[in-house]
Parts: C-alpha cells; sequence; structure tokens
C-alpha cells in the first residue's frame, strides 16, 4: 500500500486535497457580431397596416453598405438533417391564427468550402439541435405561402419614376445593365429563393418589362438561414471565432426572415472540436439574426394589450437609454421584470445592461454586459458550454421584439447574480471576494461548482475577476479526469457525475456511513 503524504484528520463527507498540474483557462468564443451587421446592406419590406395579416416581402429603400456581388449565383444545396424543399405551390389566404413554432430553414450555398464526411455529420448534428432548440423558444405568425426574398431596387434600377401623380410613381424606369444577382455577406442568394422585378418604361403607362421571373419561393418557412461554410479573412484575423453571423431582409412587420450564418472552416476539423459549444455558438448567433441586434432594437414591437393600437402592435421607439451610473440598458417591459426577479429588487433602473466595450460613449451593443450577465448566452463572449445557459432576461428580450411568443418556461437558471441586488457586477462592488467574484490569482472553483479554475480577469470583465475554468480536465463531473494511480491520487480525489468543487480547510477523508463525492480545493 502506497502511504499518502502527513495530513490532518478530516470530519464529515468525502473531501478531496486537489494537488494538479493545470493548463490555464483557454480563450473564451468570441462574437464579432456588430462588425460585420454594419458592412450589409438590409432589403426592408414596407410596413403595413397593423391589422392586416403577414403577406410575403415588399420592398423599400435598403439601408447599411452595398457589397456588391460579382458574378451569378450557381444553384444551391440544401444541408442534410433538415427537411428538404418540397412543393412550392402557393398555399391558401392566410386566416387569424395562432403564433406557431418558427420554420428555420437551412440552406447551404454551393460556393462553400467542401467538408469530409465527418465534418459535415459534425456540423448537420449541431446545426438541427440548435435550429430544434430555437424552434421550441420561438413561435411567430407564419409566412402563409412560400417565403420569397426581394430583390434591392437600389441594385437592379437605374432611376425611379418621382412624379406622384403618375401610376408609376416610385416604380422603376430604367433597368441597371451591370445587375447581376442579389447577395447577402458574400453568399449568392439563388434566383429560386427571390421574387421577381419589372420596369416600367413609360411614368404613365402600365406597360411593363420583367427584369427578372419570379422565383417558386421555399415553403414552409418563416426564417431562411444561409450556412456558409468557409475560412474566411476574419476566421483568419479572429483564432477565437467560430462564427459569425447577419440578418438580411426584413418582412412587412419588421421581422428578419432571412440571415447568413458563417462557420469558420478550421473549427470544424481536429481534436479541439467540441459539438456543444457549436450548438450554442448557432443559437447565439441566430438569436442575433432573428432580432438580437442594436441595428433593431429600435424596430421591436409592443404587441401587448396595453399597445396604444387596439387591435395590433405599435412601435416600441428608443429602447436603449444610459441609467445614472452611464451603463447602457435596455428598457422593455419583459427586460426589466426579468432582471429585477433575477436579481431580487425593484429598481426601476434595472434594464437590461449592454456591453461596453469598444462602444463609443452613448453607443449601443448587441451583446450582454458581461460583469452583470455572466454565462448569458447572449454575452459577447461564451466560456465552456456546461457554463452557458439561455437564460430568462435575453428570453425576454425576445419576447419584447413583438415579433415572437416566446416559451418562457424553457429559460435555463441563470445562477450567476441570482438574488445578488441592484448593484451587483457594478465596478465598486465586484472587487469585494464573494461567491461569485475573486480577488488575486489564487485556484478556486468556478462559481457553478463543476469546474476547478483560476482567478482571472479579461478585457470584458474590466478588472473585475471570476474563477474560469482550466483547458485541461478541470471538470470535476468526468469520470475520465480521475487519475488511475495511487501514488497519482494519494489524496483520494474522486471524480464523477455527482462531484462538484468545493473549497475546504481539511486535508484528510474520512467516509461516515455513505459517502458523497465532491472535487475540493483546500486551502492548506
Amino acid at each position: 500500500m502506497v502511504s499518502p503524504p502527513p495530513q490532518r484528520l478530516w470530519v464529515g463527507v468525502l473531501l478531496v486535497l486537489v494537488v494538479v498540474v493545470v493548463e490555464l483557462p483557454g480563450a473564451l468564443q468570441k462574437c464579432i457580431f456588430d462588425v460585420v451587421q454594419a458592412q450589409v446592406r438590409v432589403v426592408r419590406a414596407a410596413p403595413v397596416d397593423p391589422d392586416s395579416q403577414p403577406s410575403e416581402t415588399k420592398l423599400t429603400a435598403p439601408t447599411g453598405q452595398e457589397q456588391q456581388p460579382t458574378h451569378p449565383g450557381p444553384k444551391a444545396s440544401p444541408l442534410q438533417a433538415v427537411k428538404q424543399r418540397s412543393s412550392l405551390k402557393k398555399l391558401a389566404p392566410p386566416t387569424a391564427a395562432s403564433p406557431q413554432p418558427i420554420r428555420i430553414k437551412t440552406w447551404i450555398p454551393q460556393e462553400s468550402d467542401s467538408l469530409s464526411e465527418a465534418e459535415k455529420n459534425r456540423l448537420e448534428a449541431a446545426v438541427e439541435e440548435a435550429v430544434r432548440m430555437v424552434s421550441s423558444l420561438l413561435s411567430v405568425d407564419r409566412v402563409p405561402g412560400p417565403l420569397l426574398l426581394r430583390r434591392d431596387i437600389n441594385k437592379y434600377c437605374k432611376f425611379l419614376w418621382r412624379n406622384s401623380s403618375t401610376i408609376n410613381y416610385n416604380s422603376c424606369g430604367r433597368a441597371n445593365n451591370n445587375y447581376r444577382s442579389e447577395s447577402c455577406l458574400d453568399v449568392i442568394i439563388p434566383d429560386d429563393h427571390l421574387a421577381g422585378c419589372d420596369v416600367y418604361p413609360e411614368a404613365d403607362s402600365p406597360r411593363r418589362t420583367a427584369l427578372r421571373p419570379e422565383g417558386a419561393g421555399l415553403s414552409d418557412t418563416d426564417f431562411l438561414l444561409y450556412l456558409h461554410i468557409q475560412a474566411t479573412d476574419k476566421c483568419r484575423a479572429e483564432p477565437n471565432v467560430l462564427a459569425y453571423a447577419v440578418h438580411c431582409q426584413t418582412d412587412t412587420r419588421g421581422r428578419p426572415v432571412a440571415g447568413v450564418v458563417v462557420i469558420c472552416r478550421d473549427r470544424l476539423t481536429g481534436a479541439t472540436y467540441n459539438h456543444q459549444t457549436t450548438v450554442q455558438t448557432v443559437i447565439h448567433e441566430l438569436f442575433h439574426a432573428l432580432g438580437f441586434s442594436k441595428d433593431l432594437f429600435h424596430t421591436w414591437r409592443d404587441c401587448s394589450s396595453s399597445s396604444q393600437e387596439a387591435a395590433g402592435c405599435s412601435p416600441r421607439g428608443k429602447v436603449t437609454h444610459t441609467d445614472g451610473s452611464g451603463q447602457m440598458r435596455i428598457y422593455t417591459p419583459s427586460v426589466i421584470s426579468a432582471l429585477q426577479k433575477h436579481l431580487a429588487s425593484t429598481d426601476p433602473e434595472l434594464g437590461g445592461p449592454l456591453e461596453n466595450l469598444d462602444v463609443p460613449p452613448g453607443g449601443v451593443s448587441s451583446h450582454w454586459e458581461s460583469r452583470l450577465l455572466h454565462g448569458s448566452i447572449m454575452a459577447a463572449v461564451l466560456g465552456d458550454p456546461t457554463t452557458v445557459r439561455i437564460d430568462p432576461v435575453t428570453l425576454a428580450a425576445l419576447q419584447d421584439t413583438g415579433w415572437y411568443s416566446v416559451n418562457l418556461s424553457r429559460a435555463q437558471s441563470l445562477v450567476w447574480g441570482d438574488g445578488e441586488g441592484a448593484m451587483f457586477g457594478s465596478m465598486s462592488t465586484c472587487l469585494n471576494n464573494s461567491s461569485f467574484f475573486c480577488t488575486g490569482s489564487g485556484l478556486g472553483c468556478h462559481y457553478l461548482h463543476l469546474h476547478k479554475g483560476k482567478c482571472q480577469t479579461d478585457q470584458y470583465l474590466e478588472k473585475c475577476h471570476v474563477y474560469k475554468p482550466f483547458k485541461n480536465g478541470s471538470e470535476c463531473w468526468i469520470k475520465e479526469n480521475e487519475r488511475q494511480s495511487a501514488e497519482e491520487n494519494w489524496s483520494g480525489e474522486i471524480f464523477g457525475f455527482d462531484s462538484r468543487c468545493f473549497f475546504s480547510n481539511l486535508n484528510r477523508q474520512v467516509c461516515v456511513h455513505v459517502c458523497e463525492c465532491f472535487c475540493v480545493f483546500l486551502l492548506v
């Protein structure tokens, strides 16, 4: 028998001394959504009367920076494991109905990089799981027929008729001879997904020339996701970026109906691939494309019974404001209520806190402030997948867009800051040692007690410190992390599904009756 080093007697349940060589916490998955979205021209549909039924998109002037396509796009093929396109015949006129789970159709452009069979299976499994999760959370007024995207009139048209007394007012008078195709974030949109467009040579004549024919559209689709797999310049420039996304088109009520998620090709290869990390990243990017975006905050709608328009929705207008401390926040009813409940506070200034890193004074981010909502699916960086939650505050924000009926009962509990009061996460309080924050650079336990970690900060925490999981074998709940020999495991450390990380000043194990398993740091 191998004798362990001299130890003092422990009293109580099984406790374990952790003496390991550790690898420091790895880089967090970073999101560059705000940078990329600013580079995309969004085709916005003309608003309709709030009492009317949803319909196919009608074009208005797009916004944002234009990206010029260089050639017509080839035909594309849909992602396997997502239902193939079936009959695209137009459906019957819509009738009033309650919101139904959103139908997200995934389409891989042909210009995407080719994948090995193993990589393709990995991606399909992750995307299918992410789409299934989002569809279980969000319901919409469904598109009544095949979804048809609109063409950008500023690209296919050389000039518009501007005399309001003529029948062709605001219609295209001359075609742009250089017009080739529509694109979104370097993805060429297939003609089959696009509505047709016409040119009216005379201002007061109904005579018209078809510039492009009507496409078939996509049936059973409320949001079209172009999944682009490529090693882009942004992927190469940002090694901590796994994916990024944009929305490209919105419907008559402002709801995004099409977007692109770029998956960095190299992140699908090798032993570093993690299924749950990919699933959570796709969900994060989908939430951006579906409405959690600073470019869409001002278009959110109030569809509550208190809305000024009794039978419809009214614009919320500006929903972001700074609080007394200068923190930018989202002030909408569901968000305020969710955060007040989370922090156990009635403070009326508890709007959803937005990230302030790399944001100019008075500017707005599309992410939650990491100090206040650490571990949220919509924080600017995502950590180990076991520590990330689809939290109530994020789902409350999606509810307040006015476009979705959200299944709030499926929110995952956000432990970070739970019940800590209105001042939690502020710079004046995070420097005080607590069960959530730490000081110094010592070893300890992640606040969920699932991992061993080191007290560290990063640019998003802004001098606040937390225990971050180690990269190698920090998970107490993984049996395989257990040392195999008595020499390696003289302390009796046990890893397993029910093991957790705790602090202790004891340094010997004693079993009293039934022993429970803990992965514990000892202060000696």
